[in-house]
């Protein structure tokens, strides 16, 4: 399937496709649940396509990443169309993903070493236990009552 074949209010789309380029990620709440969304502009020989990412999707590509959109959905918003997984697709890196798991191993460390270079106090095993048993003590205390 090319791009230049799909239409609005398409479905089991089976696509694959290169991003062009990739919008910085929104954040947002729904239904008391918190995600991630992004847009991207996805290309093939025939055209180009807005895709929506999703969640741990637009941690996965940058431009130049080849994904294959499995059972897809195209939309057409603001007289547009829109590519997506919707909620029954997948989505698979076919070349030049992000290492996703490298990605959190570099941001872990960063972090370890932010606590590095400031210095932080060593807490004790006893200032835990006095820590526990404290809460220990609040949380009897409200029980009591």
């Amino acid at each position: 399937m090319k791009i230049s074949e799909l239409k609005a209010k398409q479905g089991k789309v089976d696509i694959v496709v290169e991003i062009k380029d990739l919008a910085e990620s929104r954040e947002f709440t729904k239904f008391g649940k918190s995600g991630k969304v992004a847009n991207a502009t996805a290309k093939d020989d025939s055209g180009e396509i807005k895709l929506s990412l999703w969640n741990e999707q637009v941690d996965m590509v940058k431009p130049g990443t080849k994904v294959h959109i499995k059972n897809g959905y195209v939309s057409e918003w603001q007289g547009e169309l829109q590519l997506t997984t919707g909620r029954f697709g997948t989505f698979e890196i076919v070349e030049g993903g992000v290492d996703v798991k490298a990605k959190k191993e570099d941001k872990k460390k960063k972090i370890e070493k932010d606590y590095e270079e400031d210095e932080w106090e060593e807490i004790s095993d006893e200032d835990i236990e006095k820590d526990a048993k404290s809460k220990k003590i609040i949380d009897e205390e409200v029980s009591d009552e």
